[in-house]
């Protein structure tokens, strides 16, 4: 019977070897540089977006304090 540890390290052996398949495959290859490219473009579009977003949340805000009559925060 196993003890505990080597169990565990035979899971551990497991785990890694299958990992180490996985990655050799053209698949895991190719979505690992296709993620690598795209993150940065993918950073960079959100960025963008919440600016935009935040500067049209403040002209919409502006527009309901004028609407108001400068009543509103």
């Amino acid at each position: 019977m196993l003890t505990p540890e080597q169990k565990a390290q035979r899971i551990a052996r497991r785990h890694q070897e299958r990992d180490e398949k996985m990655k050799a495959t053209p698949g895991y290859k190719v979505w690992s540089a296709v993620f690598t490219v795209s993150y940065p473009i993918i950073a960079v579009f959100t960025a963008v977006f919440s600016v935009i977003v935040s500067i049209f949340s403040r002209i919409s805000q502006a527009v309901v304090w004028v609407l108001s009559g400068g009543k509103s925060r």
